[in-house]
Formats: C-alpha cells, sequence, structure tokens
C-alpha cells in the first residue's frame, strides 16, 4: 500500500506538470486534527483547473494515479442527479487499497472554494490569486444547540412514524416496518442523541457521518441499547428494537428538555406507547385496534 507521502508526491507530480491545473487543495479527514489516522481514510483533493472538458474527454487521464479496482463518476451517471454544478469528480479505489476522491473546480470558483469548508488546506498554489484561509478546524460539523420548535418537531416525528412501524409489523410487511424505523425514526433517535452530546460536552464536538464518534460519548448502558436496536429480521427482534428505541428517546429527549428549558410531550409519548403496545397485542384477525 503506497504512504501517504507517496500518493501526496504523486498527486503535486501531476498537478505540476499539468499546466490546465493551477492549485491543489486537500480537505476532509485528513485535514481535521480530530480524526484519527487509519488505512481507510481517503485522500479528498481538488484540482483547481482553467478548464475541465479536456479532462472529461479523456477518461484515461486518471490512470496515471494508479491500477483501480473500481471508479464513479457521479456527474456522468443517470441515477444521480448532478450536485456539483460545473464540478466534476472521480471516486478512485486503487489495489493498493488507497482511495482518492478528486474533484476538478473551475479556477474561476476559486473563492467559493476556500470558504465553503473549513476543513480545507492549500498544498499547491500556482498563481498565488487564492485568499488566505485559517488552520483547518471542524467546526462546521460541531453539534447545535437545537431551538425549542426543532426540539418538538423531532419529537413528534419520532412518535408519529412509530406508528407506521407498529402497522407494518402486525400487517406483516416487515419491509415497510424496517425502513420505517431505520430510516425515519432512527434519525431522529440519533438526533435527540447528538444534542445530549451537545450539551455534555459544551458544543464543542462532532459526532462524526452516521453517528460514527457517538460510542465516545455515551454512557455504557446507553451505547449497548443503541446496539440492541439493530434488529436480525424477524418481526419480534424489530418490535423489540422499537421499544428500546423509545426508552432510549424519552430518556434522551427528558434530559434534553431539562436542561435547555424546554417542554417534553409526556402526553403524546404516554398515548403512542399505550397505542404501540395495543397493536402488538392484537391478533393477525383482529377487527379493531
Amino acid at each position: 500500500m503506497r504512504t501517504e507521502e507517496q500518493v501526496m508526491e504523486l498527486v503535486l507530480k501531476v498537478a505540476e506538470q499539468d499546466t490546465r491545473i493551477r492549485a491543489v487543495g486537500l480537505n476532509g479527514s485528513r485535514t481535521n486534527p480530530n480524526v484519527p489516522k487509519d488505512i481507510f481514510q481517503d485522500y479528498d483533493i481538488a484540482y483547481l483547473v482553467t478548464e475541465i472538458d479536456s479532462f472529461i474527454n479523456d477518461p484515461n487521464w486518471v490512470d496515471i494515479f494508479g491500477e483501480r479496482i473500481i471508479m464513479q463518476t457521479p456527474e456522468n451517471m443517470s441515477m444521480f442527479p448532478p450536485e456539483l454544478g460545473e464540478r466534476f469528480s472521480y471516486l478512485m479505489l486503487f489495489t493498493d487499497g488507497n482511495r482518492i476522491d478528486l474533484t476538478l473546480i473551475p479556477i474561476e470558483e476559486k473563492d467559493e472554494y476556500c470558504k465553503e469548508d473549513k476543513l480545507t488546506i492549500i498544498l499547491m498554489d500556482k498563481d498565488n490569486p487564492l485568499p488566505e484561509i485559517p488552520a483547518p478546524t471542524d467546526s462546521d460539523y460541531w453539534v447545535r444547540r437545537p431551538s425549542a420548535d426543532f426540539f418538538a418537531d423531532c419529537c413528534n416525528e419520532f412518535w408519529w412514524v412509530s406508528t407506521y412501524v407498529a402497522k407494518g409489523l402486525w400487517r406483516k410487511e416487515i419491509l415497510y416496518a424496517a425502513e420505517h424505523l431505520n430510516n425515519i425514526i432512527r434519525p431522529m433517535l440519533f438526533k435527540m442523541l447528538e444534542w445530549r452530546v451537545g450539551i455534555e460536552t459544551d458544543y464543542s464536538v462532532s459526532i462524526g457521518k452516521s453517528g460514527k464518534y457517538l460510542e465516545n460519548y455515551l454512557s455504557k448502558q446507553n451505547w449497548q441499547k443503541l446496539l440492541s436496536t439493530y434488529p436480525i429480521g424477524s418481526y419480534e427482534s424489530i418490535w423489540k428494537a422499537l421499544f428500546v428505541m423509545c426508552d432510549l428517546f424519552r430518556s434522551t429527549a427528558i434530559f434534553v428538555a431539562g436542561n435547555l428549558d424546554f417542554n417534553y410531550p409526556y402526553e403524546e409519548d404516554q398515548k403512542v406507547n399505550a397505542y404501540l403496545k395495543r397493536v402488538e397485542r392484537l391478533t393477525p384477525d383482529g377487527c379493531e385496534i
């Protein structure tokens, strides 16, 4: 596996030798001092270029970075609408295990690029047109204090959609139930856990993408509860996961409400929980809830 020094040397050598490339930036986890280094970290590279079409018209130009296992160019894909405007990206996984996410950015967007991510470092600036940027920080990703309305909406969404999970379980629609459990109410639980972490750390940390750093901040008991909410493919396990999520959401939300002087919807919580338990007890041929 090529070392970080070898990869970065290659990235800069390519840029140095190509007159179309006027500047090079690095951002992401490799510039974040709070992220532990490991062998799976991507190289999030930006080439600021005078024009892009000649790169796109020569799809083999990226071969210079090494032999690939697979590559994705999102802006060329029909399944995913382009999101980067005039930019173009190459997501490359190499046979040596390294991954480079390389984005071509029109040089005209240099000011925007330098301001859009506080984890950016400029590695090369051939013409010195780029504005100075401060040392990288992940402060843009720190937990933010919620408003009372946002907190109330999170609670309402969690309890409202939990009824969909119960409905799907009674109907024996396991995929429907799992979809609502994992893709709607779980993000609400994560949001509430995130706010608790924010309170306990004075809003000075990030829990990472998909909550990957939550384990560092939750009690062992709550961490184990959270892990137990990932069910296997059975109706019984999803019912169990649902009720554990309800317990964990409730205790966390009450903590957040108490610390931020918000109102927790106790009555809504109690009514929904009673409803969930009634649905759980319903026979398959039940005629009323």
